[in-house]
């Protein structure tokens, strides 16, 4: 793990090319290999000891509190006094000032140990991020400090328990406190709250999205506010109850170690809150942090199937069973199972799979930094537009095939990959979340075609192409096989032309028709970005001379086996693309 983490940071995604940004121009590579260092041991030390005895022994509540094993707050403990809470913030602020790449690449390490426990910092680091962003000077300096120094926890409290997704339909109510202005008492409750009670910390701040009263129907009447477990005094010293009750816990199939709840927020008309930005703006605000979220589950999913694989390579190597073919001596020594053609295609599958899916979580992390801190106005655009298209694929694709992936490990296991005497079972249930929250990978479909291409008639498609392109040129004089180049150029244009009969559709026809195609749009787009992602990884391990022979030649491997078994599909999918698939959306209820 550490030298893949290593390899997609300094040799392919070029962390180091941020020193360009003065932000970070006191940084070096030395810096970021010593963060790297540290994340390695916190997570080897505090945090994968305990991943399969959290997964036994769930969250529970215990006269009103909820229990968690002891081991979670020790690894709180171990990852605040490392100061990862704030490592990527300003100086000025507490922080480090770490690039946000090198802090993601940090907690790979964090999610391949233990992914259960780095939710409860992972949601706190993202909701500060968002009142970094958007709150007051005032909020920012009553709220910050405690998230960053780790004392206090944080959530996003989006879903309610009637409308999952369909954030639209919220009832949670902010009513306005008469001569407070900004805050307010809220109403509702809400559901699927990662991280949503616990004691780890002295506090919880929740995000809460809720309609002012008054405010019109539909995402444009919602708003966000802060909205603490424990009420803070202008001091800042934790209080009584915020009116904020655990109703119940989730019991899941996977990530069972971290609490996932219902809330009941004023049930006894006691819940303050304080309104971040301006009223109506909720959403956009919160997106902010669903939008890193997103990353970070794509980085998650990604540290998952790299987990996966790295077990069952390790039981592929140990494992003797069998012999060769053309082995007729029943009394000869049987052979481990890598030696087995069919093991070793499950293996080539994860690899080819999870390995560039790490490159693009810190390629995407990367733009981040760009976006947010580059000098120049166009670097920040071009960034901007360039993750924006990315996220649905980071996050959809990535959890999707990591999942495949994570099938194949326990297939190699065999029997034993169904028991629980082995990890694969439960890293196949902790990553089957990842298609499913932060938005579900049908609405990142939804989000990629109809919005993040439509919108702006394939601008920002049109720019993402320009970028390959070019890139390929230097892969391509680095190493990388002319012809894989070659077949990623003709997936591009068939892709272009799916796109443009999906776009003539939803102009003749509406959105309805064309966004039914949604789920295979984002595969198919989701095989050129990995394609690409695969050329730089050969290109870099060409290239740089910074790893063995039998690295590079893997890399090259991997990328053979994506270019023939998962880009081949791309002409198959773009014709059920530009036909306008109907074999699904015309049935009615009674037809199922």
């Amino acid at each position: 793990m550490a030298r893949e983490i290593a390899f997609s940071l300094f040799d392919v995604v070029g962390v180091e090319d941020l020193d360009a940004i003065p932000r970070y121009q006191e940084q070096s590579a030395e810096i970021y290999q010593a963060v790297l260092e540290t994340a390695q041991k916190v997570a080897s030390d505090h945090f994968a000891p305990h991943n399969r005895k959290g997964d036994l022994n769930e969250p529970r509540v215990v006269n009103g509190v909820v229990e968690l094993i002891p081991e979670v707050s020790e690894a709180m403990d171990a990852y605040r006094e490392a100061g990862f809470f704030s490592a990527h913030h300003d100086e000025d602020d507490g922080g480090l000032q770490i690039p946000w790449t090198v802090t993601q690449a940090a907690s790979a390490f964090f999610q391949a140990a233990n992914v259960s426990t780095a939710g409860y910092p992972f949601l706190t680091v993202g909701a500060a991020n968002l009142i970094k962003a958007h709150a007051s000077a005032d909020q920012q300096a009553k709220w910050l400090p405690p998230m960053l120094a780790g004392e206090f926890f944080g959530t996003m409290c989006l879903s309610e328990p009637h409308a999952g997704s369909g954030l639209a339909d919220i009832k949670t109510t902010a009513y306005p406190i008469d001569g407070e202005p900004g805050k307010y008492r809220l109403k509702g409750q809400k559901m699927w709250i990662s991280a949503g009670d616990h004691e780890l910390g002295d506090n919880i701040v929740h995000l809460v999205l809720a309609r002012v009263e008054g405010a019109p129907a539909g995402t444009k009447g919602i708003s966000i506010f802060i909205v603490p477990k424990r009420r803070v005094d202008a001091q800042g010293e934790v209080g009584q109850s915020n009116d904020v009750r655990l109703i119940s816990l989730n019991h899941k199939m996977g990530f069972r170690g971290t609490t996932n709840t219902i809330l009941a927020f004023g049930e006894d008309e006691g819940c303050l809150g304080e309104l971040i930005g301006e009223a109506g703006q909720g959403l956009a605000y919160m997106f902010h942090m669903m939008n890193e979220a997103r990353i970070g589950v794509g980085l998650g999913a990604a540290c998952l199937g790299l987990a996966g694989y790295a077990e069952s390579l390790r039981y592929a190597e140990e494992r003797p069973q069998g012999r060769h073919p053309e082995e007729r001596d029943p009394t000869s020594k049987p052979v481990m199972i890598i030696e087995h053609a069919d093991v070793r295609r499950m293996l080539m599958a994860q690899k080819a799979l999870c390995e560039p899916s790490l490159t693009l979580c810190l390629y995407a992390a990367k733009l981040v930094d760009i976006e947010k801190h580059h000098p120049s106005p166009e670097k920040r655009e071009q960034a901007h537009t360039i993750l924006d298209l990315l996220t649905p694929v980071v996050k959809g694709w990535i959890s999707d095939v990591t999942l495949r992936a994570n099938h194949e490990a326990i297939q190699i296991h065999g029997g034993y990959g169904y028991t629980r005497d082995f990890q694969v079972e439960q890293i196949y249930r902790d990553n089957r979340l990842n298609p499913i929250h932060e938005g579900t990978n049908g609405i990142q479909g939804m989000d990629l075609l109809g919005r993040k291409v439509m919108r702006d008639g394939g601008k920002a498609l049109g720019l993402f192409s320009k970028l390959v392109q070019d890139e390929l040129k230097t892969c391509v004089e680095q190493g990388f096989e002319a012809q894989h180049a070659e077949q990623l150029r003709k997936a591009m244009t068939t892709f272009g032309a799916a796109t443009a009969a999906l776009g003539g559709c939803m102009q003749a026809e509406g959105a309805r028709k064309a966004l039914a195609q949604a789920t295979l749009y984002l595969d198919a787009f989701g095989l050129i970005v990995m394609a690409w992602m695969h050329a730089k990884c050969v290109a870099a391990a060409q290239s740089k001379g910074t790893v063995s022979g039998d690295y590079a030649e893997g890399k090259a491997l991997a990328a053979g086996y994506f270019f023939r078994h998962e880009l081949s599909r791309m002409d198959e999918l773009c014709h059920r693309l530009s036909a306008l698939d109907d074999t699904f959306e015309p049935a009615k209820a009674a037809n199922f």
